[in-house]
């Protein structure tokens, strides 16, 4: 269902929609990239294009697991910052990094399924916080790196017609 087909939707099904918009748009950023391509650095900081879906990753992680269940990141097998996040190792190939992250979108998924966006949930660091709370941060955070995404393709992509 697109974005547009929610419009006279309940509030939860427009949310839900526009995250999966969201990272359909993160999943397929990496599209048609070498694995070089999705590892170049383009600017200052530890951002590569592999580096930030893998970094939304942990991110889908954070928000939908352990905010929701209350394990330690430990035991959900994710770094203890954000900034650990973007590093990849030699393990890490575009297929790998994706695979990841449609298991870790398809179980984010499945973690509020039987929530209703009034329920409270105790795993965030910062305290309990309502469900709502919870979607509309994760969709302030993926759009943002949405466009960090589209931003880092157009750079590879213009490099590449040279």
């Amino acid at each position: 269902m697109s974005v547009d087909d929610v419009i006279d939707q309940p509030l939860r099904v427009q949310w839900e929609s526009f995250l999966d918009d969201h990272r359909a748009a993160l999943h397929e950023c990496l599209d048609g990239l070498t694995e070089e391509q999705a590892r170049r650095r383009l600017v200052p900081s530890r951002t590569t294009l592999l580096g930030l879906v893998k970094h939304v990753t942990f991110v889908e992680q954070v928000w939908f697991d352990e905010a929701i269940t209350g394990r330690p990141r430990s035991e959900i097998g994710i770094p203890d910052t954000a900034d650990e996040s973007f590093v990849l190792d030699g393990s890490d190939t575009i297929d790998s990094v994706r695979s990841a992250y449609r298991e870790a979108c398809a179980a984010s998924r499945a973690a509020v399924a039987p929530l209703g966006l009034d329920d409270v949930v105790t795993g965030n660091r910062r305290g309990p916080v309502p469900l709502r709370w919870i979607y509309l941060h994760f969709l302030r955070e993926i759009a943002q790196h949405c466009g960090h995404a589209e931003i880092l393709r157009e750079q590879i992509l213009a490099d590449r017609s040279r």
